[in-house]
């Protein structure tokens, strides 16, 4: 059968948000905007399939920009991945006060479009499926959960601590932006920002960077592939 891509719009916001930049390892400073990579992982939050992707196509930033400074506690060890060399970690002797510069009072608009992913082009199995499978079906139960405020696991902003909150945007809405709060009026250079995670090669995880300019509130985001991406 012939499949097809649609894309969804959701609104998000948040109280804080920390979309940290990973060139500054000692103390978070965010990124002055959310990255492709945290808005796919809110729309994944929402609905996922192994038959499916997000890639996120626009974001329209709706609050003005604004940070300020807290000290966090943080812990300065990782655990294992290896379960037979794992040893448990103890926090007083672990923790850490860290400053961290994150966004205030952020609110979101993000389009992203469902890519479905044939049965012979998945890496990722996800059970029985005949030939009539229709991506449809998918399209339908996001749409169903977004609108209903479902979600598998809890939105953030960045880091867990910062959950988001978000409002599904139909067709008819997202086609008119009279019945839709504006975008900020300003125009940023946002510099080299990091777009996503390359999974291909699953020994070595790979980031990938864009550099994207926000054109009066709103930031066009290029697709996976194409040579605007920097690896």
């Amino acid at each position: 059968m012939e499949y097809y891509d649609k894309t969804f719009c959701l609104e998000v916001w948040g109280p804080y948000a920390c979309f940290t930049r990973p060139e500054l390892k000692v103390e978070r400073v965010s990124y002055d905007i959310i990255t492709p990579s945290a808005a796919r992982a809110i729309f994944e939050a929402i609905f996922w399939k192994p038959a499916i992707r997000w890639e996120i196509n626009r974001i329209d930033v709706l609050n003005p920009i604004q940070w300020m400074s807290v000290r966090r506690n943080e812990v300065g060890k990782t655990a294992s991945a290896s379960i037979s060399k794992m040893k448990p970690i103890y926090i007083e002797d672990a923790r850490q006060q860290r400053n961290a510069l994150i966004l205030k009072d952020v609110r979101y608009r993000i389009w992203a479009k469902m890519i479905f992913i044939p049965p012979k082009d998945r890496k990722i199995d996800g059970g029985s499926h005949g030939n009539d499978e229709n991506p449809k079906k998918y399209q339908e139960m996001f749409q169903r959960r977004a609108s209903k405020g479902q979600c598998f696991t809890q939105p953030y902003l960045g880091t867990r601590e910062f959950s988001a909150y978000f409002k599904f945007i139909d067709e008819e809405q997202a086609g008119t932006t009279a019945s839709m709060k504006p975008p900020i009026s300003e125009t940023r250079d946002l510099g080299i920002m990091l777009y996503d995670m390359d999974f291909e090669n699953p020994q070595k995880t790979m980031p990938m960077f864009y550099h994207p300019m926000m054109k009066e509130g709103s930031i066009s985001v290029p697709p996976l592939g194409s040579k605007d991406i920097l690896r």
